[in-house]
């Protein structure tokens, strides 16, 4: 229909109840996720809140997409600013937020260049194709020879190349051929790492912690081994920091916990403060230089309106507020969670507010717990079978994690009690 000023406005269709809204899904929407059933209408902060007028304490930020909560009034205030100018030129022009966006993100993690780009996934295949063109025109690895070492149980997406290096045989069965020219090896494991390199490895590409893996946090000495290897064998160093930068950790970027300055950072997620897809790789000019007019691109990547959000992101990260909330907040949710092992917990793992938590497979599987946890209000993800993640929006408060542990506290011993009476 037209608005009265002549402009068309679709009007959306009326909330349906939650079994309506999850049958559409069913019918028209690949198969590719198996969602919890619950349906988000609107989400503030922490919260969200569903169809029915539930409400929901979110313990998964979208993945650390939502680091500075939903809707966080400074990044939607951007975007409705940028919304009113222009949103979209493609990289065939210039627009007037590229430059000042790639600028601020370059000086945060201490760089010279920014390729932008917008979904996480497209930073690793980024990283991957700078990091072989380098290989060839840098080092002199032989065109179609290099290879990059990689870690065992990684996630780095799940486009062709990438799951071509994953363990996952979910994510890997029925898509081949896949793409080589990638060794595998540990994760924590220098050593290996060290025999692995040889003359024509161009980079290893980790996560500073494995997040799908179940919040995998690496022996203190691996990132600092790894660096100096990198440095000794004249191979880049790329740091997956799509899920662990950005404040998640208690630090900037997880690297920062050991004094770790990458070659390479991949960053998403966050960065486009939950609002629009945004990924970066960020280096030196001498990685970033070996992109020429033609050789890589994206008609998304870098868009006004994505450069705006990213730059507000930036700014926000400069002042440090998230940082020092999740290092605080994440003790007091570290804590709350290890005083549960015994008791249906087996291990607690992570940094800031991001843990991982092995429940007892005896309770149920840990999609069978995050379904109690989310009748009880509280939403997280489970992986690897019996592990939960917890990872809320970094604006979450002290009173907010108590709540969401005790709830999880009464789950596994509801869990328990009915275990015994079997």
């Amino acid at each position: 229909m037209l608005h009265a000023g002549g402009v068309f406005v679709t009007i959306l269709d009326a909330v349906t109840p939650t079994s309506d809204a999850i049958a559409v899904e069913n019918q028209f929407v690949a198969h590719n996720y198996s969602p919890l059933p619950v349906v988000a209408a609107s989400a503030e902060g922490a919260w969200i809140t569903d169809v029915e007028g539930k409400r929901y304490l979110d313990c998964l930020a979208a993945y650390s997409a939502v680091n500075f909560g939903h809707r966080n009034p400074e990044i939607i205030a951007t975007a409705h600013a940028q919304l009113d100018t222009v949103t979209l030129v493609s990289r065939a022009f210039h627009s007037d937020r590229l430059g000042p966006f790639c600028r601020a993100l370059a000086e945060l993690c201490g760089k010279e260049m920014v390729l932008p780009m917008n979904s996480g996934a497209e930073a690793v295949e980024s990283g991957i194709k700078v990091a072989r063109k380098w290989g060839t025109d840098v080092k002199g690895v032989p065109a179609g020879r290099g290879n990059i070492i990689v870690a065992h149980n990684n996630f780095h997406g799940r486009t062709t190349t990438i799951i071509s290096f994953s363990d996952d045989e979910t994510a890997r069965r029925g898509f081949g051929p896949y793409t080589p020219g990638f060794r595998s090896v540990p994760f924590g494991d220098a050593d290996a790492m060290a025999a692995a390199i040889d003359d024509d490895t161009v980079a290893v590409l980790i996560e500073p912690i494995q997040g799908e893996a179940g919040i995998i946090v690496p022996p203190d000495d691996y990132l600092p081994r790894v660096r100096a290897l990198c440095s000794e064998r004249n191979v880049l160093m790329i740091a997956d920091e799509i899920q662990s930068g950005l404040a998640r950790t208690g630090r900037t970027f997880a690297c920062d916990h050991w004094g770790v300055v990458p070659d390479i950072y991949l960053l998403g997620k966050a960065l486009g403060g939950g609002v629009v897809p945004v990924s970066a790789v960020v280096a030196n000019q001498d990685i970033l230089g070996v992109l020429h007019p033609g050789e890589h691109g994206s008609t998304f990547g870098g868009n006004p309106l994505a450069a705006a959000i990213g730059t507000t992101v930036v700014n926000i990260l400069r002042r440090g507020e998230f940082q020092s909330r999740s290092a605080e907040l994440g003790e007091r949710l570290h804590a709350r969670l290890r005083d549960l092992i015994g008791h249906g917990v087996e291990a607690v793992r992570g940094l800031g507010l991001w843990a991982g938590v092995d429940i007892d497979p005896s309770l149920g599987t840990g999609k069978q717990i995050s379904m109690r946890l989310a009748a009880r209000g509280v939403l997280v993800k489970d992986t690897h079978g019996s592990t939960l993640r917890f990872a809320p929006p970094l604006v979450i408060t002290a009173e907010e994690i108590d709540w969401a542990t005790s709830q999880f506290a009464d789950v596994l011993a509801e869990s328990g009690s009915h275990l015994s009476e079997i």
